[in-house]
Order: structure tokens, then C-alpha cells, then sequence
């Protein structure tokens, strides 16, 4: 994404973050901040406390595509990868809730993180292959 006209990727944040903020969150742009939901904030979140993006280290999106007219989430590290007691958690909402997941591990070279990451799905076979079938028709996901 851009904002204000400066590329924002992972290892490249906005220039208004402050890393536990925005430092002009009364002027953010509509697209793609104010637009932005994030799971945690929603009303009724189903994300437990301790899955506050600050301290589990991922930022969920809830119902960020559909898949066969059912919801998909997309969960996203802050870090390279989602620790292992986050994903396990959203692992098993997906089960419960039968919501595909869609989450993301950051690809690094040379100790930069890369504009492009890994993207990984979690749900029904016929979800994961035709995320697969995605990813090779080069379609844009979100």
C-alpha cells in the first residue's frame, strides 16, 4: 500500500508510525487506514485478550474474502511469522467456525524482509487447492 505517497511494506512501516501508534491518527487517509478493520478492534471481536496484536504479534482480518459464499480470514505477523500459540488459536477458530484462513510468513533475504510474502491457507482441501490455484494465476487476493 501507499500512503501519503510512500510505499508501506513489511520492513518499510508508514512514516507515521510511532511502532505503538499513528502520529496523526486525526488525519489519517480513508483508504487504506480508516477502512481498515482491524479483528481486534471490531465490535463483538472474538479474539481473546491476550490476542491484542501487541502481545500476540499478529493482526487479524476477519471476513477479508469469501470462498464458496464463506467467510475467510487473512491473519498477518507483526514479525516475520505468527508465533505458534496464535496460530494455533486461529487454527482451531477456523475449525469451530468452519472460516478458511488465509495467514502469511514474511519472506526475508539477506536480513531484509521482502515486499512479497509466503502465503499460506489452513481450512478444507478444496480451500487449499484452489488457494494454490490462486497463487499460480498470479490473482491478487486482497
Amino acid at each position: 500500500m501507499v500512503i501519503g505517497g510512500v510505499p508501506v511494506y513489511p520492513g518499510c512501516p508508514c512514516p507515521h508510525s510511532t511502532g505503538k501508534g499513528c502520529d496523526d491518527y486525526a488525519n489519517r487517509p480513508k483508504d487504506p487506514c480508516d477502512n481498515f478493520n482491524c479483528g481486534w478492534i471490531v465490535e463483538d471481536s472474538p479474539l481473546p485478550d491476550w490476542m491484542k496484536p501487541s502481545n500476540s504479534k499478529v493482526i487479524v482480518i476477519f471476513n477479508k474474502l469469501q470462498w464458496n459464499g464463506v467467510p475467510v480470514d487473512l491473519a498477518v505477523p507483526v514479525g516475520r511469522r505468527i508465533p505458534p500459540r496464535a496460530l494455533n488459536w486461529l487454527k482451531q477458530f477456523s475449525e469451530k467456525y468452519h472460516r478458511p484462513l488465509i495467514y502469511t510468513e514474511q519472506i526475508v533475504e539477506n536480513g531484509q524482509f521482502q515486499k512479497q510474502q509466503q502465503i499460506l491457507g489452513y481450512g478444507p482441501p478444496d480451500f487449499q487447492q484452489e488457494l494454490l490455484q490462486w497463487q499460480s494465476e498470479g490473482r491478487q487476493l486482497w
